[in-house]
């Protein structure tokens, strides 16, 4: 009989508690963007609780009352302009001119529109919201057309509050293009186990023709692999991909150190690992929220944009080494020892630090 009390008590506690929450509706905004040639048209829908929040007012239905909502439409339209920003093209759209606020009482909503001119369709569109950030929960249920034709949507969030679009156009295609090559670019250039691998498959120089072999090798292969795991396809554990690509830094140098004039094998050994860095790629390639309307190209320029930079090093790094292999064989000869033991040593830290420090060393 006791403990039956007791789980009544706390099934009434529980239920006590739930009934607070089931006031406050689901936390839902919503924003539609329709691109036009020469206009861009933007609906913003808010729950009433949400705005009834912010302005202070309750209950919160009675915003829904035409006499009491427009005298508030200043407030509610400033309110919404700090905390929702449209850029065309990266130029900022002026979001000052609402239409009147509207009342939807069968969504317990109110509803704003804007209406601005373009000289032109743009090829991207940046959309910034965080309409309510005083609840942490909030979302932003983001359409964008083209036209009548839905063509992108996104949830934004407090933890992500920006979303990018490019259009199906030519201006659209370019404006990937740009993104893409130079995201490309900069993360070879700035991740330091990549250019470690590629500088350890110089050392041992070679010619021009030779080292774009290898260096095309390397693209070939972690092209393949970039995009099994940009498309979802495959992906393996970010904590064996680390690790993996370090020793392969570590077979680089060792693999220099053991080599006594017998066959080259860099672009071999380019070929085989480019497939695991390749997924070290597609990490970082992922955070940057691929466009899927544009898929094939963000994912055409960003290994565009690798090869370049790879390029870049390989022109800088070898004609270093030629300049001073040119000198003195002897001293081609020790660089050819150092660098390799360098980069085994840079790979077995890097090694040691992805396996027993994953979340880096304090």
């Amino acid at each position: 009989m006791r403990r039956w009390l007791v789980s009544l008590m706390v099934i009434v506690a529980v239920l006590g508690m739930a009934a607070p929450a089931l006031a406050h509706p689901a936390p839902f905004s919503f924003v539609d963007i329709r691109i036009g040639p020469i206009s861009i048209d933007i609906t913003l829908v808010v729950h009433v609780f949400d705005a009834a929040q912010d302005l202070g007012i309750q209950p919160p239905e009675r915003l829904l009352d035409p006499a009491i909502l427009e005298p508030q439409a200043k407030r509610l339209w400033a309110l919404l302009r700090e905390r929702l920003h449209v850029a065309a093209d990266r130029r900022p759209l002026a979001l000052d001119t609402w239409s009147s606020l509207e009342p939807l009482p069968d969504r317990h909503a109110v509803r704003l529109r804007i209406h601005r001119s373009i000289s032109r369709t743009p090829g991207v569109l940046d959309v910034s919201a965080n309409l309510f950030p005083y609840d942490p929960a909030h979302q932003t249920f983001l359409n964008i057309y083209g036209g009548d034709t839905l063509t992108s949507q996104a949830i934004l969030s407090q933890g992500r509050t920006e979303f990018e679009y490019f259009a199906g156009s030519r201006q659209g295609t370019l404006a990937v293009v740009r993104k893409f090559v130079s995201a490309g670019v900069h993360h070879i250039l700035i991740g330091p186990d990549h250019l470690l691998f590629l500088v350890g498959l110089l050392l041992l120089g070679g010619s021009y023709g030779r080292l774009l072999v290898v260096v095309s090798a390397f693209t070939l292969a972690h092209s393949v692999t970039l995009s099994l795991a940009a498309l979802n396809i495959f992906m393996p554990p970010t904590h064996l991909v680390e690790p993996a690509i370090a020793l392969s830094i570590v077979y680089v140098g060792a693999d220099n150190l053991m080599v006594r004039g017998g066959r080259d094998m860099r672009a071999w050994i380019a070929l085989a690992f480019g497939f695991i860095h390749g997924f070290g790629f597609a990490s970082v390639l992922r955070e940057t929220q691929l466009p899927s309307q544009a898929l094939a190209w963000s994912l055409f320029s960003f290994n565009l944009g690798v090869e370049i930079g790879q390029l870049a090093v390989v022109i800088v790094v070898a004609s270093a080494l030629l300049a001073l292999r040119s000198r003195s064989e002897a001293v081609g000869r020790h660089l050819v020892y150092a660098g390799s033991i360098a980069v085994m040593a840079a790979g077995v830290f890097w090694f040691v630090q992805r396996v027993l420090f994953p979340g880096g060393m304090a």
